[in-house]
């Protein structure tokens, strides 16, 4: 579908969940000139969400990228919802942001889809889980899809449009059309655990975790190793950032909605640091510690492990180009699609496929052989990779 050049038509978007992701993805919908009503159970969140939403559009004020009387009209658009059924009747487009809890999204799904009008659009903002389990339980799954936003949602491009089983091709071309009207860059993929960036990037923190339990190499190591190798962020000051609870929840359900595959097996270190509250940056204290936002000391006790920087690299690089052919034999996505979601969502500085291109099918091959060798199944070639380098 070709991009519009007329200006949207202005819609009003209904916003479940006031928190973190779903106050940024009301201010994205504000400055793209929609009606918001808010919505949660907890009429204190609401509040909260809108000094959010508040403090975001003046920040675009102070920076003179939007006048003081856009941000007025924008926060005047914002008005709060009182039921999700009566949300869903005044909606045209609802997005929830919820908890990432299959039980309580099907809970707010059942709710949706129990008026007598249903928005063109019942989006879930989910990380993980079932877009087609959500969906199947609004009792109007052809109109339910994925919109996943990724965090800070004003900020981060890329918007991952999630294909449930019964969604219907309708609804997929209004919600990447919608998306492209939020000014984000949409990636259409199939329904699958972690959709392609919180799927494809799992070994970036998931190896660096092991390497750290094992002793092979510090938390400061292995940061710099990998920021060295062109990357912003080394992984464990990226969980840091997220929240060591945010990435851990995301990693138990890729790891549930794999069957408890081996190489999607949750880090012992990230479920201590979540029981002992240590968080990252929102706490204080995660894998460094903070003062004012920023990091003055490591908290994990770790020094240099004996891998070389080029070693922590590849075991991090090879198993994640490894998922990314994985993926792509399955039907999640495109190879193109994938790299452009790897880097508009991870921030990477070239995406698997373009990274397997510059090592070299044969080097990537042989790489994973070998970590496979010395460390077992989750190295296992993806048969995708093996049979297009057999060609």
């Amino acid at each position: 579908m070709s991009e519009s050049t007329e200006p949207a038509a202005a819609l009003t978007v209904g916003i479940v969940g006031a928190g973190t992701m779903g106050a940024g993805i009301a201010q994205v919908c504000l400055q793209a000139g929609h009606d918001v009503l808010l919505f949660d159970v907890d009429h204190a969140a609401i509040g909260r969400g809108r000094g959010r939403i508040a403090d975001g559009l003046q920040r675009l004020v102070d920076k003179q990228r939007l006048p003081a009387d856009g941000r007025d009209r924008m926060l005047t658009a914002l008005r709060d919802a009182h039921t999700l059924e009566g949300l869903a009747e005044e909606s045209d487009v609802v997005i929830e942001a919820a908890l990432e809890d299959l039980e309580l999204k099907e809970t707010i799904f059942r709710a949706l889809g129990s008026g007598a009008l249903t928005p063109q659009i019942l989006a879930t903002n989910t990380s993980a889980l079932s877009v087609t389990d959500i969906g199947d339980a609004s009792g109007h799954s052809g109109r339910v899809i994925g919109l996943h936003f990724f965090n800070p949602a004003p900020v981060m491009p890329l918007v991952e449009v999630v294909v449930g089983d019964r969604t219907s091709r309708e609804t997929v071309t209004r919600a990447t059309q919608f998306a492209r009207d939020l000014g984000k860059q949409p990636v259409v993929c199939r329904d699958s655990p972690g959709f392609i960036v919180n799927r494809v990037n799992r070994p970036f923190t998931l190896e660096a975790l092991r390497m750290l339990e094992a002793g092979e190499a510090g938390v400061e190591q292995v940061d710099r190793a990998v920021k060295a190798a062109g990357y912003p962020m080394g992984p464990f000051e990226l969980m840091d950032l997220v929240g060591i609870d945010v990435n851990f929840a995301v990693a138990m359900a890729i790891w549930a909605g794999f069957d408890e595959a081996a190489r999607f097996t949750p880090s012992g270190i990230q479920s201590g640091l979540v029981a002992a509250g240590h968080l990252g940056r929102k706490t204080g204290e995660g894998f460094y510690r903070y003062e004012g936002g920023r990091p003055t000391a490591v908290a994990w006790p770790s020094t240099d492990g004996s891998l070389r920087d080029d070693e922590i690299v590849a075991r991090i690089e090879l198993p994640i180009i490894n998922e990314a052919y994985l993926a792509v034999g399955e039907g999640v996505a495109e190879p193109g699609d994938v790299d452009r979601a790897m880097k508009l969502g991870a921030n990477h500085p070239y995406g698997p496929f373009e990274r397997a291109g510059a090592l070299g099918l044969r080097n990537v091959i042989d790489g994973l052989q070998a970590l496979e060798e010395r460390y077992g199944e989750r190295f296992r070639l993806a048969r995708t990779l093996w049979d297009i380098a057999s060609i």
